[in-house]
């Protein structure tokens, strides 16, 4: 099942992205799980202080009060984002040991302060790794 995610929704990631260089930035992508649908992003400080720049860190009480508001907004959490500046849009260990199942994890390179690839990916259930999900954009 590809990720859809509309224009605007991938702009607004992009744009936080590259605001963000070279820090890694964090959000969650919001909108109808059962169809894989992104029609909102919500972009999250990354409070990381010792390694931003490969690393992000938000803490479990913003993460929760960010969920808790789109829920009553009638969304569902679809799954979330990050960058990786000067590296790849590919995942890794850190990422998949930290991805939850059924989520989609969006992860966008940002080179020289531009987005050079932007990829979504998807646990495993045995937990090994994470297969590459297509990305639909809509309007």
């Amino acid at each position: 099942m590809a990720l859809i995610i509309r224009e605007p929704e991938l702009a607004q990631l992009h744009a936080h992205a590259c605001a963000g260089y070279p820090h890694e930035v964090v959000g969650i992508l919001a909108g109808r799980r059962a169809d894989n649908v992104v029609t909102t992003v919500v972009s999250l400080v990354n409070e990381r202080a010792d390694s931003p720049a490969n690393r992000y860190h938000v803490s479990a009480l913003v993460l929760y009060r960010a969920e808790q508001s789109l829920e009553a907004e009638g969304l569902e959490v679809v799954g979330y984002y990050h960058s990786h500046p000067d590296h790849p849009a590919r995942y890794s260990d850190f990422d998949r040991d930290h991805a939850l199942p059924n989520m989609s994890y969006v992860i966008t390179s940002v080179v020289a302060g531009r987005i050079a690839d932007t990829r979504s990916w998807r646990l495993r259930d045995d937990r090994t790794a994470m297969d590459e999900e297509p990305i639909r954009t809509e309007d």
